[in-house]
């Protein structure tokens, strides 16, 4: 788990498909096995990036999303790495059986790339909002589940399921420009959480678009005199459970942030290890078991309580109960 307590400054709002494009070609170059894979929405999803540096290397194989997970399973037989990447809604969802028996079954290096998750899709509307990815992809057996914070994270992190995974990996990512804050000399490591502010009273886990809105919560919550630790947990599987346990022995209750549904996502994941090791009071900030609607990205993350606000009032109310 690495360790910080500085400021974090956003670089600009940028869309973390971008990283995701920006890696995609960097893995390209590094590795010449690596395939690219799409479904007819190549540049939405950032992978133009990679079609245009390496035009032998790309496959576009049309609205099939489900043969798409069947070529990229025969590509990782063959010894290529497959990445496809479509919206999440499709990408998870559409080819659910066949990602668990053709990837998961045979425990292939297939690289899964969920593009538009989360409400902040915005206009798309509910069809296109991915807000229950991570709780199908997290319970297939071998299959790794990430979830960067912002473009450059998305960046390290698809090299990361390129270098450091052996097996299928599912990675999601947004398409609303959303702060740019992490540090590109900041190794990421599948597996292990970053705690970025430290704090002893309260401990908020966060995932996604809402690790921004943690930290802006700690500021506010600074000022009431409460000092919280903000934890980004990049990868929801495999868990860092050592983070969460310390977090809830040294905390005494949590709170876990998520752009996705409160059921089985990163709120479940969290829940079913501390119900175990360390009960503590806990609170889940995500979408509560509704699906969304059109409209603009910031309307709909106000609409839905996704805000440093909202995480601000479940810890003073958690606070209260932890008294």
């Amino acid at each position: 788990m690495r360790m910080m307590n500085e400021d974090f400054n956003n670089k600009g709002d940028r869309p973390t498909k971008n990283g995701f494009g920006e890696g995609l070609a960097e893995a390209g170059r590094r590795n010449k096995n690596l395939i690219a894979l799409g479904a007819d929405i190549t540049g939405s999803v950032g992978m133009d990036h990679f079609a245009s540096r390496f035009p032998e290397r790309f496959f576009s194989l049309g609205i099939a999303e489900q043969n798409c997970i069947g070529v990229a399973s025969g590509m990782a037989l063959s010894g290529k790495i497959p990445v496809f990447a479509t919206y999440g809604v499709f990408a998870a969802l559409r080819t659910t059986d066949f990602i668990r028996i053709s990837v998961c079954y045979n425990d292939l290096h297939v690289i899964i790339g969920g593009a538009h998750a989360g409400i902040s899709v915005g206009p798309d509307g509910a069809t296109h909002q991915a807000l229950e990815d991570i709780a199908v992809m997290r319970v297939l057996p071998h299959m790794t589940v990430i979830s960067p914070c912002d473009a450059t994270q998305t960046r390290l992190a698809l090299l990361a399921a390129v270098e450091q995974v052996n097996g299928p990996v599912y990675l999601r990512f947004g398409r609303a420009p959303v702060p740019d804050f992490t540090d590109e000399k900041l190794a990421f490591e599948v597996g292990k959480a970053q705690t970025l502010k430290d704090g002893n009273d309260i401990s908020v886990i966060a995932t996604g678009h809402l690790v921004w809105e943690a930290l802006e919560a700690a500021k506010i919550l600074a000022n009431k005199g409460i000092s919280a630790r903000i934890i980004n947990m990049h990868t929801i599987k495999p868990i860092d459970k050592d983070a969460i346990l310390r977090s809830a022995r040294e905390c005494g209750a949590i709170i876990t942030a998520e752009e996705h549904q409160i059921t089985g996502g990163l709120g479940s994941a969290v829940a079913e290890l501390i119900v175990k090791k360390y009960p503590v009071p806990m609170q889940m900030i995500g979408m509560p078991d509704c699906f969304g609607e059109s409209g603009q990205p910031e309307e709909l993350m106000d609409k839905y309580g996704m805000r440093a606000r909202n995480i601000v009032a479940a810890a003073e109310k958690l606070l209260k109960d932890k008294r």
